[in-house]
């Protein structure tokens, strides 16, 4: 008979983004007693990164234990960002169950698809809990339905599609068993309990050699890299020589310096683990994902982890602007190499290669938010560098060349079906389902190829008017689909001058297009400052003073007034990049402007191109 560590479980917490994952686990560790009753806890405590709490999303896997009446519960809260799928995968890994949140309104969405997808995959045991039952708008059981429903399209076992479902209000720290908001108990104790009751126990076979895979990474000044998984079989202890299970065949030995449990919110030290905890290792400065410690007399390494390959590239360069080093610290191509190189000692997902040029390196990622991220964190620390525009990683796959596709999922007023049909057309999207729920919402799923969607959140706001939603995942690569996909149509207006740019000068330009830029802000030749309402780029004079005389003017007590300029965020800034563009990113700054800046020598190059586009 196999023996079972009872007093341990093991789970992940997966959900479409804003299902309210991370608010659940902070009840969760509330409710178990976990903080001392004096402890401040923050809101959303798990998602420490300064980035997680502003957007409240969250971008890295966190993982914490509550203890509930003698039972430990290692809990893994994780991405729902499709950019960071990866996480999940591997993450599922470490666990023998998942509490699946559910949104009571939104019911299932494209990555409550993706993270179910992946779970019943590693046959994992499902506990579904519908969050939100307090909102006005939420309908419980019909939800219950839909996720019913994709169990099944998904291919779930007899066992699987028997899950319980627990309903919960995540704000409120408040669980039941039955759908009816009015019936809600006061804590989440018949949580906890269908998680001691349903999750499976771990094995316990510690008396067995040693086992134990990394599945995710983390670093620290002092100790360096730190491998945090699962221990699979066996037992560890700090002292102990163990050989590491390298993912290219080799092995090289070291001695465990240092073991972490995890706790709450903290990192503690420990001694010694067994078979089913999840801890963290330190001492071995070459670990990484999806290999195996175990004990050098007994080497036999555990299945490698897949790690999701990139789908999108940009270049990053050293800032060569005329404003070059007024606020950064770090501008230098040694500095930023070293920023991009310490970065990838905890993210598997990206990777970083040298160009012809000492100041320029291809960065790839899963997606424009994960590489926005990387550039938004290096900005908050003092770096200044350029990016060029965005391009998805063409792969080749039985001798043809193929292209990520996504699986985008749309939903809209009625009324603007007929655009969003029109808008994903141009870019090579095919529609695959769409359902009129009857509330006036209508459900579009599309498969389109990834380079489509760049640039496509701001004319899908436009054409929705602001009421839509587009969430879109990674679904497969696919034979390259010919012509034009996507793309901006517009041209910029491009400064011509170098100056600070005036009210009077922008009066006589906002009619050519939308501005960029507010009055009084520094700007140099060749720099973006608006979009052109024509397929062409034109130059013009932004920092244009009014001409002094002493003549009085007839209507001199007017108040000049111009239109709001649009202020654009990093996200929307890397989207609107155009071939020939580059974005720069300083501390405080974000910059468009093209890769020539002399007017002269811009026209020089483009005929250039053309007279070799017609050879």
């Amino acid at each position: 008979m196999t023996n079972l560590r009872q007093d341990l479980r093991n789970i992940a917490i997966i959900a479409h983004v804003d299902h309210g994952k991370t608010t659940l686990v902070d009840q969760l560790l509330k409710q178990s007693g976990t903080f001392r009753s004096n402890e401040h806890v923050d809101e959303r405590a798990m998602d420490s990164n300064d980035i997680e709490r502003e957007r409240g999303i969250t971008i890295l896997a966190k993982n914490t234990a509550v203890d509930y009446h003698g039972t430990r519960i290692n809990i893994l809260d994780t991405p729902g960002h499709a950019d960071f799928g990866g996480e999940v995968e591997r993450i599922l890994k470490m666990v023998d169950g998942v509490l699946l949140v559910v949104d009571a309104y939104e019911g299932c969405m494209p990555q409550t698809r993706f993270v179910l997808k992946k779970a019943l995959e590693q046959r994992l045991t499902p506990i579904v809990v519908v969050n939100k039952v307090d909102k006005d708008s939420a309908r419980p059981l019909e939800v219950v339905d839909e996720v019913l429903e994709l169990f099944i399209e998904l291919g779930a076992d007899e066992d699987q599609l028997e899950f319980p479902v627990v309903y919960a209000s995540g704000v409120n720290g408040t669980a039941s068993l039955d759908a009816d908001p009015a019936n809600q108990e006061e804590d989440m104790k018949c949580l906890f309990e269908k998680v001691i009751e349903s999750i499976p126990a771990p094995i316990d076979n510690s008396e067995e050699p040693l086992q134990f895979q990394v599945a995710l990474l983390d670093y620290n000044d002092y100790v360096g890299r730190i491998g945090i998984g699962r221990v699979f079989r066996g037992t560890i202890e700090v002292g102990q020589q163990v050989s590491l299970m390298k993912l290219d065949g080799k092995v090289k030995n070291y001695r465990v310096t240092k073991l972490f449990g995890f706790f709450g919110l903290k990192r503690e030290e420990i001694q010694s683990a067994k078979a089913g905890d999840l801890i963290a290792v330190s001492g071995m400065e070459d670990i990484n994902v999806g290999e195996t410690v175990c004990p050098t007399s007994h080497q036999e390494a555990l299945v490698p982890l897949r790690i999701d390959e990139p789908t999108l590239q940009m270049t990053f360069l050293t800032n060569n602007s005329p404003f070059v080093g007024r606020e950064g610290k770090w501008i230098t191509s040694s500095k930023i190499e070293e920023r991009l190189r310490s970065q990838l000692e905890t993210d598997v997902s990206l990777r970083v290669e040298d160009t012809d040029s000492p100041d320029a390196w291809t960065v790839s990622g899963r997606g424009e938010l994960h590489l926005s991220i990387l550039i938004e964190n290096m900005r908050r620390e003092g770096f200044e560098l350029q990016v060029s525009k965005p391009e998805v990683i063409i792969r080749e796959i039985d001798g043809k060349k193929c292209e990520p596709i996504e699986r985008v999922q749309i939903d809209v007023p009625e009324d603007s079906v007929g655009s969003i049909i029109e808008s994903m057309g141009t870019r090579k999207g095919e529609m695959v389902d769409m359902v009129n729920n009857g509330s006036g919402q209508v459900r579009l799923i599309f498969m389109v190829p990834a380079r489509g969607l760049i640039g496509y959140t701001t004319e899908f706001m436009s054409l929705t008017k602001g009421y839509g939603i587009i969430n879109h995942t990674f679904d497969s690569y696919q034979p390259v689909v010919s012509g034009r996909v996507g793309g901006r149509h517009q041209g910029v207006l491009v400064s011509m001058e170098t100056g600070k740019s005036t009210t009077y000068g922008m009066m006589g330009i906002e009619d050519r297009g939308t501005l960029f830029v507010e009055p009084g802000t520094d700007i140099y030749e060749g720099m973006i400052v608006g979009e052109n309402t024509r397929d062409a780029d034109i130059t013009v004079n932004i920092t244009k003073a009014k001409q002094k005389t002493n003549i009085r003017s007839a209507n001199k007590d007017q108040t000049n007034v111009i239109k709001r300029p649009r202020i654009l965020t990093l996200e929307e800034a890397i989207e609107f990049l155009g071939d020939d563009e580059y974005l720069e990113i300083t501390p405080q700054s974000i910059r468009l402007r093209k890769k020539v800046l002399e007017k002269s020598e811009r026209e020089r190059v483009t005929k250039k191109k053309k007279n070799a586009e017609l050879e």
